[in-house]
């Protein structure tokens, strides 16, 4: 087909400069779009980096909370078995025991098996409130075979500050 025989648009094309053509058939971002763009990204991942960091008055609060749910947890397992169950802080963590007949013997299931702390944990003080007139100090927390049992306050410390579990006698335990 000979030249003067072209389509107005390839007519059009041939006659335009070279970027002008070029810039209404291809379309795509500018160097400055793109810098743009990825400092907003930048400012995004930060954000969320700052907010996936943990609060340690939070992570001391969250194993209070998780050991208050395991001393309810070994009150109703001690009604159960018909066998007390004690609760004993240990240097990096703690464990569970049982009464048998020879002898206090550590659980190992899953539940009430030893564990490490977390939170932080560097310390624990228990107390039983009310007894023999003053706060008698104790190194165990003791879940006998019954419904009711003595009050108890245990103190969790760490670096971040204390987070203490009461428990009123009925079974029940609260962090304050």
């Amino acid at each position: 087909m000979p030249s003067f025989f072209c389509t107005s648009s390839r007519l059009h094309a041939a006659r335009a400069p070279f970027g002008a053509a070029r810039g209404r058939h291809q379309r795509g971002f500018t160097l400055l779009e793109m810098m743009v763009v990825l400092v907003i990204a930048g400012l995004l991942v930060s954000l969320a980096s700052l907010s996936l960091s943990r609060n340690p008055r939070t992570d001391l609060n969250e194993e209070a909370q998780r050991l208050a749910l395991l001393f309810e947890s070994a009150g109703d397992e001690a009604q159960v078995r018909a066998r007390p169950i004690v609760w004993t802080p240990q240097d990096g963590g703690f464990r569970f025991e049982v009464r048998t007949d020879d002898g206090w013997r550590p659980l190992r299931d899953d539940l009430l098996g030893p564990r490490h702390w977390e939170g932080g944990v560097t310390g624990v003080s228990i107390t039983y409130p009310g007894s023999n007139g003053s706060d008698a100090q104790r190194n165990q927390v003791l879940f006998g075979t019954e419904s009711i049992d003595t009050p108890v306050s245990v103190t969790l410390f760490s670096g971040a500050g204390s987070a203490t579990i009461v428990g009123t006698g009925n079974g029940r335990y609260e962090v304050h």
